[in-house]
C-alpha cells in the first residue's frame, strides 16, 4: 500500500506548498523509487543484496525528506503564515516517522532480527497510524 498512499501523502503537501508540478513529480518519483528498493531489499535471499537495498532505500529516503524540507520549504515561504504552519506540520509528520521505518526494518525481522514478528508487526502499525492517519 505504500506505493498507493505515501506518493498521495506527498502530493497533498505539495500542493499545499504550492510546490511546482516538476517538483512533485521529482519527490513522487524518488519515494517511488525507495518504495522499491525497500521491497527489494525484503524479498532478496541473499543477504548482502538485503542490505545492500536496504542501503540504497535509505539513502534515497534521505535524499527525498531533504528533497521535502528544501524545495518544499522554498516553496511555501511566499504562503500565508496559516498555510506555512500546517505545512511544516505536515512536514514535521513526515520527518519523524518516515525517518524511523529503515530503523524498524532494520531491527525486524527481515534485517538483524532484534525484534520478534509481532514486536516488529506492532512498530510498523503503530508507524503506519501515525504517518498516514495522523498526516490526514
Amino acid at each position: 500500500d505504500w506505493l498507493f498512499t505515501t506518493p498521495l501523502l506527498l502530493l497533498d503537501i505539495g500542493l499545499l506548498a504550492g510546490a511546482s508540478q516538476r517538483d512533485i513529480g521529482a519527490l513522487v518519483g524518488l519515494d517511488a523509487f525507495m518504495i522499491v528498493t525497500g521491497l527489494a531489499a525484503t524479498l532478496m535471499k541473499i543477504t548482502v543484496a538485503r542490505y545492500a537495498f536496504w542501503t540504497i532505500s535509505t539513502i534515497a529516503m534521505v535524499f527525498l525528506l531533504y528533497y521535502l524540507v528544501a524545495v518544499f520549504g522554498d516553496a511555501v515561504s511566499d504562503a500565508d503564515e496559516d498555510t506555512q504552519s500546517t505545512s511544516n506540520a505536515l512536514r514535521n509528520i513526515i520527518l519523524v516517522t518516515w525517518a524511523i521505518y529503515p530503523v524498524a526494518w532494520l531491527v525486524g525481522t527481515e534485517g538483524l532480527a532484534l525484534t520478534g514478528l509481532y514486536g516488529e508487526t506492532l512498530l510498523f502499525m503503530v508507524l503506519d497510524l501515525v504517518a498516514k492517519i495522523g498526516f490526514g
